[in-house]
C-alpha cells in the first residue's frame, strides 16, 4: 500500500499545485475555475484517451498471425488474471517497445512494437505484456492520463500568469516569471514520480502475472539496450506519451535523469531479479 499512498499523495500536490497558481492569477475565484477547469480537461481526457494515444502512435488491431499469437497470450494472462480482455494492437516501428492505454480495466488497450515482437523471445514478449496488463489492473492509466492533463494545464496556466497575471497578483514581472518557469518544472517533477513508482509496481505485479521475474528482468535489459539506438518518431513528436512506454522511448532523457520519467532500468532488472530469488506465484506462461 505505500506506493499506492505515495501516489495519492503526489496526485494531491499536483491538484493543489493547479488550485495555487489559479488563486494566484485570480484569488479564490481563480482557484475555483481553475477547479473547474481541471475537472472538465480530465474528463474528456479520461473518456478519450484510448482513442488518442493509439491515433497518435498510429497503431493497428493485432491480426494475422502475428497479431492472432499476440491476442491469445495476452488474452490468456487476462484471464488468468482475472480481468478483462483488452484490446491488442501493434505499432509498426522498429524500437522494441510497448504500452498500455484505457480508461479503465474494461476499456483498455494494450500496443506492442514490430520491433519488439521481433527482438524478443516469447517468453520475454509474454513478461513485457503482463506488465502492461499489470498497468490496467492498478488502474495507473487512468492515474497517469490524468496527471499529464494536469501537467499541461498547469504550464497553460502559468502562461497565461504573464498577459493576465502580472498586475493583480502582486509578483510583479519577476515573480511571474518565475511562476512560468517553476510551477511546469514543479508539475513535471510530481509528474515524474508518480510514473516512476507505478512502474516499480508494475514490474513486480507483471512479473506475478506471467509467473517469471527473469522474463521480465531479461526483457528490460533487451529492450533499454536496443531503444537507445532506434528511434520513435511517433513518441518524438509527442512526448507527453513518453511515460506510458515500458521503457523511455525518447532519447533526450539521457541527459537529464532527474526529467526521466522512467526508473532507471539497472535498478527495475535489479529489483526483479531479487524479487525471482525470492520465489514468485507461477503463472500461465511458468
Amino acid at each position: 500500500m505505500t506506493g499506492y499512498l505515495r501516489t495519492a499523495v503526489l496526485m494531491a500536490a499536483m491538484t493543489a499545485l493547479f488550485i495555487g497558481i489559479g488563486a494566484l492569477l485570480g484569488g479564490a475565484g481563480g482557484a475555483l475555475i481553475a477547479l473547474v477547469v481541471a475537472l472538465a480537461m480530465n474528463a474528456f481526457t479520461w473518456w478519450n484517451s484510448d482513442k488518442l494515444v493509439l491515433r497518435m502512435h498510429a497503431a493497428r488491431p493485432a491480426d494475422g498471425p502475428e497479431g492472432a499469437a499476440l491476442t491469445q497470450m495476452v488474452h490468456k494472462m487476462a484471464d488468468a488474471a482475472g480481468m478483462p480482455r483488452p484490446a491488442v494492437y501493434i505499432l509498426d516501428n522498429d524500437q522494441p517497445n510497448a504500452f498500455a492505454t484505457g480508461r479503465n480495466p474494461a476499456n483498455a488497450a494494450v500496443a506492442a512494437t514490430t520491433g519488439l515482437l521481433r527482438s524478443l523471445s516469447r517468453e520475454e514478449i509474454a513478461a513485457v505484456m503482463a506488465h502492461e496488463l499489470a498497468h490496467i489492473r492498478n488502474h495507473d492509466t487512468t492515474i497517469m492520463t490524468i496527471t499529464a492533463t494536469f501537467a499541461g494545464a498547469i504550464s497553460m496556466l502559468a502562461n497565461f500568469a504573464m498577459f493576465f497575471g502580472r498586475g493583480r497578483n502582486g509578483m510583479g514581472l519577476i515573480g511571474t516569471l518565475a511562476l512560468m518557469i517553476l510551477a511546469p518544472m514543479a508539475a513535471a517533477l510530481v509528474q515524474m514520480a508518480i510514473s516512476r513508482s507505478r512502474e516499480y509496481e508494475a514490474d513486480r505485479v507483471g512479473a506475478e502475472i506471467c509467473g517469471n521475474p527473469l522474463w521480465l528482468a531479461s526483457a528490460l535489459q533487451k529492450i533499454s539496450g536496443l531503444a537507445a539506438r532506434i528511434d520513435n518518431d511517433a513518441a518524438e513528436r509527442n512526448p507527453a506519451t513518453a511515460h506510458m512506454f515500458i521503457i523511455n522511448p525518447l532519447h533526450a532523457h539521457a541527459h537529464d535523469r532527474l526529467f526521466s520519467t522512467h526508473p532507471n532500468p539497472e535498478n527495475r532488472i535489479r529489483a526483479l531479479r531479487e524479487m525471482a530469488g525470492q520465489g514468485a506465484r507461477r503463472g500461465p506462461w511458468a
